[in-house]
């Protein structure tokens, strides 16, 4: 899976621990999910989508590959 974490934390000037502050989970989780080493639970994605204010599908996605 992968995210767009990044480019949506850059766009709010928050490093990983401003926005795992925000939405209370580890900084770990963060850097994980953007390394593409961790897949998040839905509550982790759900927190992460409410902290942006955008739809999970906005942030997290599957190449076609991935889902074959």
């Amino acid at each position: 899976m992968k995210s767009r974490l990044k480019e949506l934390r850059a766009r709010h000037g928050w490093n990983q621990s401003e926005l795992a502050r925000r939405a209370n989970i580890s900084r770990q989780t963060i850097s994980l999910i953007e390394r593409e080493e961790f897949m998040p639970s839905l509550l982790i994605a759900v927190k992460i989508s409410r902290v942006f204010d955008t739809p999970l599908e906005e942030i997290f996605y599957f190449d076609e590959e991935e889902l074959i």
